[in-house]
This record gives C-alpha cells, structure tokens and sequence, in this order.
C-alpha cells in the first residue's frame, strides 16, 4: 500500500526536518507503520529504539510524538536504518530494518554517485544525476507496500524501562554537576566522562 500520510503533513515533516530526501521518507513510512499498528505516543505509550542517527529519524519524532526530550525516543548507535517500537503498556513491539533491496535498480546507480559526493570528485553531471536519482528512490519509497521496504519482525521482550530521574554528582576535575550514571571512578576520583577520557588514554 503506498504511504496513506496526507500531504499536507508529509510538507510539515519536511519542513521540520529541512528538506526532502529518500531518508527522511524512510522514517515517514517507518513512523506510518508504527502508527497504524500501535497507536501515537499521546495515545499509548509507544517508545521507538532507533539503530541510527539519519534524516529518517525527524520524520519519527514528528509523526509518532516520541522524542529524545521525553525519553520515548532511545539511539542505539548501531549504525543499521533500523527502528524498533513498542507499547509499554502491553510490550508489544515490531522492528523493522530497511531491505537491501528497497531501492531497487535506482541503488545500484546511485550508490556509486553517492560516494562520490561525499569525497568531492563528482562531476556537474554527476551531481545532477544524483538528485534525480534522489528523487526516484523518495518516490519509490512513498509508493511501495512497507513489506517491500522493511524486514519487519514482531517483537514481544517488552519496552526499555521509562527514563528515571537519577542523581547528580559533582565532577572533581571540572566541578561540573553529572548524572551519576554518567561519571567514572579514576584515581579515586569521580569524574564526568570528558574529563576521564583526557586522563585514561586507552579508551
């Protein structure tokens, strides 16, 4: 089924987000899915675990009401376009990962191109190609059956726990109020983590 997200909302993501782009539709179709099969946040009580920091995550934040202010939206930087939802309530969740095939014959051009912006040798041409191919994939993906997107798979271990209100400790290097869970012992100090990393070289 192709996205069923009016317009109208689909120009306020954008501009949201700043601008259009095959990964901001990536979260919007990720974001239609969580809300037809589990509700928004302001209805129940839905967290999405994202396994990366991309475009498509705005488009989450926007759409399903779970943000990182709120402790609804959790990164977990796996570096894989995966995005993973529950209800607290009742622990039912899905995750669903991008399939390497959702880009269909437009990746096998546009990947090439991609690499060569992102180290500066393409051509005038090759940026223009880029763009248009850019806008295919954003197309495609509005126009697609999310099971032709993602690997979807049902999930039933239960939500991360809600965010706790922990105590802060005062870093002894930059006197700096930390959340206890956030500072390291070294040298019988307790330190905030940019100080322990310019005194624990190894890491």
């Amino acid at each position: 089924m192709p996205c069923t997200i009016p317009s109208e909302t689909l120009a306020r993501v954008a501009q949201f987000h700043g601008h259009v782009c095959p990964g901001l539709t990536i979260g919007i179709r990720a974001a239609e899915y969580a809300l037809a099969h589990f509700g928004h946040a302001s209805d129940c009580d839905l967290v999405c675990v994202t396994e990366a920091d991309m475009c498509g995550v705005d488009a989450i934040q926007f759409l399903t009401g779970c943000t990182f202010g709120k402790g609804n939206l959790i990164h977990k930087d796996y570096g894989k376009i995966a995005f993973s939802f529950f209800r607290r309530n009742d622990g039912v969740g899905a995750r669903l990962l991008l399939r390497p095939d959702a880009g269909g014959a437009i990746d096998v051009e546009l990947g090439p191109l991609m690499h060569k912006l992102s180290d500066g040798t393409a051509s005038e041409a090759d940026k223009t190609r880029a763009n248009e191919l850019r806008e295919q994939m954003r197309l495609r993906y509005l126009a697609i059956e999310p099971e032709a997107m993602f690997d979807i798979r049902p999930l039933h271990m239960g939500a991360p726990r809600p965010a706790k209100i922990l105590d802060s400790l005062v870093c002894e290097a930059c006197g700096e109020r930390t959340m206890e869970s956030r500072t390291r012992r070294f040298a019988g100090q307790t330190l905030c983590i940019p100080c322990f990393l310019e005194r624990e070289q190894k890491i």
